[in-house]
């Protein structure tokens, strides 16, 4: 006799069947990985630089918003990679 989880496993596995990646594809989902954190990581050089300035020139406001900016930025551009990621990942599996 199955336990609940081996059934819920089954009934998972039916519903969203999982998808083996051939090493190509995998590389190209790592290849959108590396240029979003290159992407973030540029962002986050320059505007760590700007909050800088500002905390040095004393200017608080605007070290809030340039913080509120940075996570902004980077939280877009993670939703970025990852839309991308499944639209490929969708590509693969049609």
């Amino acid at each position: 006799m199955k336990s609940a989880y081996e059934l819920a496993m089954e009934r998972l596995e039916k519903s969203f069947p999982s998808l083996a990646l051939t090493e190509d594809q995998k590389k190209e989902l790592a290849e959108i990985d590396t240029g979003y954190r290159a992407k973030i990581a540029e962002k986050e050089l320059f505007l760590k630089e700007q909050i800088r300035k500002a905390q040095s020139a004393g200017k608080l406001e605007e070290v809030e918003s340039l913080q509120k900016q940075l996570a902004s930025e980077t939280r877009r551009l993670q939703e970025d990679c990852e839309t991308k990621k499944e639209k490929l990942r969708a590509k693969f599996a049609g």
